[in-house]
Order: structure tokens, then C-alpha cells, then sequence
């Protein structure tokens, strides 16, 4: 009986999150649809959130993309394919790599830094005096943290993709003598614009989970310090499975009548 107890007591959380999330989502895109944005607090989100997570995002594609070159090149020439790698390289990061990647280091540190911040003012009782002063928290914390990620977290994948291509393409040329000339014309012929811009949709909606995310587990934050806690830990948590669970689907949906 224990067992049906816990399968009906962790469906039911499974629908009240999903129904509080989904009524945070709604309410944030109903301001930004409105045009109720803050404009001065965007902007600055954009920098804390988008521009201070650049260079880790660089970082992680550029050995991401070594790596994948290391392994793919030298194999590559021994089968008489090493015009091929890339193309294989620029395929990969732009259409997988660099979107997926970018979400998931920023959801490690953005969605944390959300979820704490918004932890820390529901435990010091300022959402509830935002509440009685008849603000909507929203407004006032969401919509900006929603938007400096839709904008951002696309320009970070675009970084990512370029910084990957050119550390695979370093490697090819050390590591298997494959010319830059004969690299770059592998990525032209393999990747069109089409692919950049479904990678970026792929951005887009990798943002607005990091940022419903993070807000909603900083504002539903209970029992002081370690609450923050909790809240932060399930952030990341939530946000890197939803990231691979969506990644799949868009890919589906975006890729899955094409062949390449």
C-alpha cells in the first residue's frame, strides 16, 4: 500500500508543479506581451546573467569542439575522409553542441543565482512587501531575469559554435595536417544558415526554461537557509533535464524530416 501512497503523493506534486509553473509562465509572458517591462533592469540582467557567463560558455566549447576533433580527425584520414571532419565538427556544435552545451553551463549557473537570489528575498519576507505594496513579483523580478536570457543565451551559443569550429579546426590542422583551407570548405558545404537558425530557436526556448525555472523555485522557497538550498539544488537539477528532455523534441520536431 506504501507503494501506491508514494506513486499517488508524487503524482500529485508532479501536477501542482507543473500547474504553478505553468501559471508563472503565463503570467510573466502576459507583462512582456503588455510591453510592462523594466527596461533598466533588463539590460542589467543581460550583463549579469548573459555577458559574465561568457566566458565560461567559451571555455567549454573550445575543448568541447578540441575534443571532438582530436577524436574524429585522425580516423578521418586513415579512411581517406578528412575533408569530411569539418563539416562533422561545424554539424555537431551548431546543431547540437552549442546550443545544448550553452544552456546546460549557464543553467548551472544562472538558474542557481536565480533561484538563490529569489530564495533569499521570500525568506526576508521582500516578496510579501512587494505583494502588499501591490507589485506583482513578476513583473518586477521575472520578466526581466526571462528576457535577458532570451537574448542572451542565443548570442552565447553563437560564440560557442564559432569557438568550437575554430578549436576543432586548430587540432585538425596540428594534430592530422588537415589544411585550414580544406576544413573551412568542409564547414560551408555542410552547415546553411537554416541549421544557425533552428540552433538558435533551440536557444531561445533552452532560456525560457532556465529562467521559468529558476524563478519559480526561488519564489515557491520554504524553510529558511536550507530551503535556499533545496530551491537552488532543484533549479539546476530540473533545468539540465528539461534541457536534454526539450533538446531531443526540438530536434525532432526541427531536424526530423531533414536529411542533412
Amino acid at each position: 500500500m506504501k507503494l501506491f501512497e508514494d506513486f499517488g503523493k508524487g503524482t500529485i506534486e508532479f501536477f501542482e508543479y507543473a500547474g504553478g509553473l505553468t501559471e508563472l509562465g503565463e503570467e510573466t509572458l502576459s507583462f512582456v506581451a503588455k510591453l510592462r517591462i523594466r527596461l533598466t533592469e533588463t539590460v542589467l540582467q543581460c550583463y549579469l546573467l548573459g555577458v559574465q557567463s561568457l566566458v565560461i560558455v567559451l571555455l567549454t566549447s573550445l575543448f568541447t569542439g578540441m575534443v571532438f576533433s582530436l577524436e574524429s580527425a585522425a580516423q578521418a584520414v586513415k579512411y581517406g575522409v578528412g575533408t569530411l571532419v569539418g563539416g562533422a565538427v561545424a554539424y555537431t556544435s551548431v546543431r547540437e553542441l552549442g546550443p545544448m552545451l550553452s544552456a546546460v553551463v549557464v543553467a548551472g549557473r544562472v538558474g542557481a543565482a536565480i533561484a538563490a537570489e529569489l530564495g533569499s528575498m521570500v525568506i526576508t519576507e521582500q516578496i510579501e512587501a512587494l505583494q502588499s505594496l501591490g507589485l506583482a513579483p513578476a513583473r518586477f523580478l521575472v520578466v526581466p531575469r526571462l528576457l535577458a536570457l532570451i537574448i542572451m543565451l542565443p548570442l552565447l551559443a553563437i560564440f560557442a559554435d564559432v569557438v568550437s569550429i575554430l578549436g576543432g579546426m586548430w587540432i585538425a590542422q596540428t594534430y592530422a595536417h588537415i589544411s585550414y583551407e580544406t576544413f573551412m570548405s568542409s564547414v560551408r558545404q555542410t552547415i546553411g544558415f537554416d541549421d544557425v537558425t533552428r540552433g538558435l530557436v533551440k536557444s531561445v526556448v533552452f532560456g525560457i526554461i532556465i529562467a521559468l525555472i529558476g524563478s519559480y523555485q526561488g519564489l515557491r522557497t520554504r524553510g529558511g537557509a536550507a530551503g535556499v538550498g533545496a530551491a537552488t539544488t532543484g533549479a539546476v537539477v530540473i533545468s539540465i533535464i528539461l534541457i536534454f528532455i526539450s533538446n531531443f523534441v526540438l530536434s525532432y520536431i526541427l531536424y526530423g524530416g531533414s536529411t542533412g
